[in-house]
């Protein structure tokens, strides 16, 4: 183009507004002029009615004359584009049309129109193309600054706003091009640019620090991460994202990210993965956040040393349960340090969890919890998530055989909590941490006990050194001293007081003992307890020097359920905004009273939640804390209601009160992050659902209601379970039938995935009960969705499809398009399936309608699917390419990229059954590349169907 360029006039709006004859700028005039020129150029070709220019040059309240002022500047414009056009083989022609003005040209002398050219092209090459990365080039070229640059108004901004998009997404694009080439180097300073434009850019920020990675700048990368996390808290108080926080792991762990290079048609995977479950992920890294200047345990950790030393060569796992002892005692804070240390004998990666063994509410991690998350970690597909503990923990060991990982289970009950998550096979370690000798361990599993004392005089006064350095230590040993006394030994309490006196450096260390000795006497008479009274001393002394806000806060996170939580929960309970909240949590974490465990993620130790608690009830009266409690029960409700209308296309109907003042519920801008905060929450939902408030029967079956969809979908089927029980136990205190009805519906859908459908299809059938003497049609046609699979699932497609037709009727009565659209399409299919192609047509095209007119691109795509099986079914190989084709598309477009895959593979048999091997053979490899870059292991049905397909002699 750039040889055409010189001979064409073209209108340039990537930049400031200008006309460009033979290669030179022609000055359009003052900012009205331009906008209307800008206005007119938008829609090149296009009539364009006055009023719209009008509407676009000054708003809703145009002046007086502006109609006049329009013919004005049009008519100066039109004379600039006939003297430019004397000498230019492409000219730019303004005409009047009847109530309104043309601009006449081809759509790329428009310079937003070519840069729309140039990325549609670039799309349409295939990722490993070299040329896709020059078309976006090219594209990224054609802009000169800020669009329409100087001129003002909401129409103006609006358009800034959609280009600024377009071209983020086309930077990203051609980044990802370059690296997939292998050319890192050009990206880097675009990219540094860019990401100063649009600093919240989650993409420019993931392709900016692979680029950096790369090319062995990892620090940098590292700092690009920090800086974009800062500012999604500051601005948005949110997160990074899902995948932003990978890569941050990954560069975190030394690992070169792997380009996506586009294997060859013909390649053949010579090494197999051991089994199709698992999908490639990175290595788990769970360990939690190392402990700042540990210190004083040279003893456990050299006899640490010696067990895995003596282990080498050994016919069984290595099983630790030792690291036992009192509260406190900093069990934790070792295992986790002496597990980074030999992080390298393990370089299959670390699990972790927390069993919550003595949590001061009761919520011990189940081992199902535990085990699930466990395969989580390891990259098994919910899908292939078999039901049963028995059964996950078998697949946890298989997928362990051959690995050395290490396996830390802390802060453990009993025997029985741990013994299912222990792995079996040679190489791996599993470190366990527990208040209680774990004999039982030792005696069947051959575990190595070790027990942690309180620290000596001297390695306590070691800690404070460290802490506040030797010279400061040095120069008051007495105080030194009563300061030990008061600590106990207990590198928590040690770790609250340093952190105070660091925060006073002038103020002598005696002056603090003093005051620690006056908050022991306050407490005595409550305490009988030496050991306790002198730590909960240090608690109460620590707790004094907070500010009467973070001090509250301090007392009110004692209500909250668990594991941890992040900064808007802390506002809800709190009831002030996040803003003010986040410089109280750093007020509590400063002073040791609170842990960041993972970033933006909070927890207390046991002992400061307990501690906490009896605060909260000594100086929060009843109505203070169930007010807290309400806004936080309403934040997390709300929110996951918030969240389950993104993920679900049909989400979950619940109705609930307004969410009080205060509860700040979040609101999500995408399928993503309302998934990942569901990932990162449930775990907290769950703990609502197992320690239901008194009073709060409402919330706990309908947050239950809410979360269905997602536990299912995840394989959490035992977590549904368990959840069903609490919610009909909730509903029926409440009397309310609604809340019974979505209960016994998620009871059938655990027992369902469970393999139980007897006692699965009692649940359904209450359920359907229930939800006909509450009225509600939505209900009944979700629980006549769930019996037509399970009964299809069963063979039984007669019933199948009777369930599927009363569904329909109930969604109809609902107004529920997207549930017709639904239960249309599974009609459909299942006819197809049975041979009644005609039958299932008419049902999918009908289904396809609806979705349509529903907006449910979802339903659409996952229709157009059924459709491109029946029309291929039937002969009809074009209709078929066409609505795969589209299906194929609409996947892309909502992420789904498993299924975008599949059906590139049908896609690709109907070209082949239309005489089409050259476009089946393209499709097929780029549906291999994209299982490539899904991860997805060698043997996969996917992934060796299409290397068949692509093998010799398969195509005619």
């Amino acid at each position: 183009m750039q040889g055409e360029a010189h001979t064409m006039v073209d209108v340039q709006l990537l930049g400031p507004v200008e006309l460009s004859a033979e290669g030179r700028a022609v000055e359009v005039g003052p900012p009205q002029r331009r906008t209307v020129m800008a206005a007119l150029a938008v829609d090149v070709g296009r009539p364009v009615a006055v009023e719209a220019v009008i509407e676009r040059v000054w708003g809703p309240h145009a002046p007086d004359g502006a109609r006049g002022a329009v013919h004005a500047h049009v008519a100066r414009i039109r004379r600039m584009c006939e003297q430019a056009a004397e000498t230019a083989r492409e000219p730019l022609l303004l005409v009047r049309r009847s109530g309104g003005y043309l601009l006449e040209a081809r759509p790329d002398q428009v310079d937003v129109y070519r840069f729309r050219q140039l990325v549609d092209q670039a799309r349409a090459a295939a990722p490993a193309d070299p040329v896709r990365a020059g078309l976006l080039r090219e594209a990224l070229d054609l802009w000169r600054g800020e669009p329409l640059s100087g001129l003002n108004g909401e129409w103006a901004a609006r358009m800034r706003e959609a280009w600024r998009r377009q071209h983020q997404d086309a930077a990203v694009g051609w980044a990802r091009a370059e690296l997939r080439h292998g050319d890192p180097a050009p990206v880097i300073g675009p990219l540094t640019g860019l990401l100063g434009e649009y600093p919240l850019a989650e993409p420019l920020a993931e392709a900016l620090m692979r680029a950096l990675h790369e090319t062995g700048r990892s620090a940098e990368a590292l700092d690009c991460y920090a800086a974009v996390r800062k500012r999604l808290a500051e601005d948005l108080g949110t997160d990074t994202g899902p995948a932003l926080r990978q890569l941050h792991q990954s560069i975190l762990r030394g690992h070169r990210p792997t380009s996506p290079r586009r294997p060859e048609p013909s390649a053949v995977i010579r090494h197999p993965e051991p089994s199709a479950v698992i999908r490639q992920t990175e290595l788990p890294a769970q360990l939690p956040m190392a402990v700042r200047g540990f210190t004083g345990r040279d003893g456990e950790l050299a006899r640490l040393a010696a067990i895995l030393a003596s282990a080498e060569g050994e016919s069984a796992a290595v099983v630790i349960s030792a690291v036992s002892g009192m509260a406190g005692v900093g069990k934790t804070a070792l295992a986790v340090h002496w597990a980074r240390r030999v992080e390298s004998a393990f370089p299959d990666g670390q699990l972790y969890v927390n069993l919550r063994g003595f949590d001061p509410q009761g919520s011990v991690v189940p081992p199902t919890e535990a085990v699930r998350g466990f395969l989580d970690a390891l990259g098994v597909r919910p899908e292939r998530v078999p039901p049963g503990l028995e059964a996950q923990v078998g697949l946890y060991r298989s997928l362990l055989t051959g690995r050395r990982m290490m396996v830390v289970l802390d802060n453990a009950r009993d025997e029985e909590q741990v013994r299912p998550l222990l792995p079996g096979s040679v190489g791996c370690m599993a470190l366990v941490t527990s208040r209680n000798r774990l004999t039982g361990l030792a005696a069947t599993e051959g575990a190595h006990l070790l027990a942690v004392d309180p620290l000596t005089p001297a390695a306590a006064r070691d800690v404070l050194a460290e802490r506040l350095g030797d010279g400061r230590v040095a120069a008051e040993p007495a105080a030194v001293a009563d300061v030990v006394t008061w600590c106990a030994g207990l590198p928590l309490a040690l770790a609250v007081v340093s952190a105070r006196a660091a925060a006073q450096p002038r103020r002598p260390l005696g002056a603090l003992a003093d005051e620690l000795r006056e908050a022991g006497g306050r407490l005595d008479a409550l305490d009988g307890g030496e050991e306790s009274s002198q730590v909960r001393a240090v608690f109460s002394w620590s707790y004094s020097a907070l500010s009467p806000a973070a001090a509250r806060l301090f007392r009110l996170l004692a209500l909250h359920p668990g594991p941890d939580l992040d900064r808007r929960a802390a506002a809800a309970l709190s009831g002030a905004p996040p803003e003010r909240v986040r410089a109280l949590l750093a007020e509590l974490t400063g002073g040791h009273l609170l842990v960041e465990h993972a970033p933006g993620r909070y927890a207390f130790h046991d002992l400061l939640r307990v501690y906490a608690g009896e605060l909260v009830t000594a100086y929060d009266d009843e109505w203070e804390r169930r007010s807290a409690l309400r806004r936080m029960m309403d934040h997390y409700l709300h929110s996951a209601r918030a969240a389950d209308v993104l993920v679900t296309p049909q989400p979950n109907p619940v109705d609930a009160p307004a969410p009080k003042p205060g509860a700040n519920p979040l609101e999500f801008e995408d399928y993503g992050r309302a998934q990942a905060w569901l990932l990162d929450e449930h775990p907290v939902l769950l703990a609502i659902v197992r320690q239901p408030q008194s009073g709060f029967d409402a919330h706990v079956w309908r947050l239950v209601t809410v979360l269905t969809t997602f536990l299912d979908r995840h394989g959490y089927w035992q977590a549904l379970l368990t959840a069903g029980h609490r919610a009909l136990a909730a509903a029926e205190r409440e009397g309310d039938l609604t809340g019974r009805a979505g209960a016994h519906r998620g009871l059938g859908l655990a027992l369902d995935r469970l393999k139980c459908p007897e006692p699965a299809r009692e649940h359904y059938l209450r359920a359907l009960e229930l939800f006909a003497a509450a009225g509600s049609e939505a209900g009944q046609a979700r629980t006549h969705q769930h019996l037509s699979r399970m009964s299809g699932g069963q063979g039984d497609a007669e019933l199948a499809l009777e369930h599927a037709y009363r569904s329909l009727e109930h969604y109809r009565a609902a107004g529920d398009r997207a549930g017709q659209a639904a239960v249309l399409n599974h009609i459909g299919w299942r006819q197809a399936h049975l041979g009644d192609h005609l039958r299932a047509l008419g049902h999918c095209e009908q289904a396809l309608e609806l979705a349509r007119e529903a907006g449910d691109v979802d339903g659409q795509a996952h229709i157009s699917d059924s459709l491109g099986y029946i029309h291929h079914q039937l002969g009809s190989y074009q209709q078929a390419v066409d609505r795969y084709r589209q299906a194929a598309q609409l996947f892309h477009a909502t992420g789904e990229r498993h299924s975008e895959a599949a059906c590139l593979i049908c896609l690709g048999d109907s070209h082949r059954s239309a005489g089409q091997s050259d476009e089946a053979r393209e499709v097929w490899t780029r549906a291999l590349t994209l299982t490539a870059e899904l991860g997805l292991p060698d043997d996969d049905p996917l992934r060796t169907g299409l290397q068949q397909r692509l093998g010799e002699g398969t195509l005619p």
